[in-house]
């Protein structure tokens, strides 16, 4: 019998928001980004647009404004997109890291995550 997988969806990843959409705000992720939900995202300091974090950065990107609630495939052109921003609760297993993210980075990104009120919880 085959086995099927069904991708994360908002359930997985957002545990606890405030209410009237406090948490979320709308945003544009930059073209030439291809990101799924639960990607921990920086904004460029420039375009105010939003990127997959780069710790190596020094254009904005290497601090985490959010996490995208919704896939947002902006390979062609910019696309809006909605981040929980502030006073939330998101599962630490479906967050989406940047490939090469040391454990390190991964503390530093959590910890201001959490400075910005989006607290990352073990859990399912």
């Amino acid at each position: 019998m085959p086995t099927l997988v069904e991708p994360m969806n908002l359930g997985d990843l957002l545990k606890y928001e405030a209410p009237n959409l406090y948490s979320r705000d709308l945003a544009t992720v930059a073209a030439g980004q291809s990101l799924v939900l639960g990607s921990v995202v920086g904004r460029e300091t420039a375009t105010n647009k939003l990127k997959a974090l780069d710790p190596a950065a020094t254009d904005g990107t290497e601090l985490p404004a959010g996490v995208l609630i919704v896939d947002a495939d902006a390979t062609a052109a910019d696309l809006d997109a909605v981040i929980v921003a502030r006073h939330a609760i998101v599962a630490r297993h479906a967050l989406v890291w940047p490939a090469g993210l040391t454990p390190a980075q991964q503390s530093a990104a959590i910890a201001a995550l959490e400075a910005r009120g989006i607290l990352v919880r073990e859990g399912a």
